[in-house]
């Protein structure tokens, strides 16, 4: 005796199976899979900052709300004029608990506001400060 299962059949129960699939997967973390996230405030450069291109100027940031675990704890530092970051990092490879790092502003910067956008754990933006042409 031969049994035949219907398309429908078929069709329904992979439907089951790809809902409770999607179920599982939507499921909270375990406490193992817990992450934190850190958004250190940046500190400098401020509003009341002004740079010039070519210079070479401190990143500050503060670091006492740091958690015991940081998903990356290494950083980049970007430039970011209105709503477009730059591609290229004006400095990475440092550790977010350092609380600073040296930039360069590169040569072919154009004059205008920027904002530092400090990534890592997260990511984070300073104050719109100007960068004045070099002298």
């Amino acid at each position: 005796m031969s049994t035949s299962t219907s398309p429908r059949a078929v069709l329904t129960a992979l439907f089951m199976l790809f809902t409770l699939l999607s179920c599982a997967l939507c499921a909270p973390l375990s406490a193992v899979m817990k992450r934190d996230v850190w958004v250190p405030t940046i500190t400098e450069p401020t509003s009341a900052s002004t740079w010039t291109v070519g210079g070479t100027f401190l990143v500050t940031w503060d670091t006492s709300s740091e958690p015991s675990e940081v998903t990356n704890p290494t950083g980049k530092v970007y430039l970011r004029q209105g709503d477009a970051t730059q591609s290229s990092p004006i400095a990475y490879g440092f550790a977010l608990s350092d609380g600073e790092v040296n930039v360069t502003i590169p040569y072919d910067t154009i004059p205008g506001e920027y904002m530092i956008v400090l990534f890592g754990d997260s990511g984070n933006w300073s104050d719109e400060f100007p960068i004045d042409a070099a002298t």
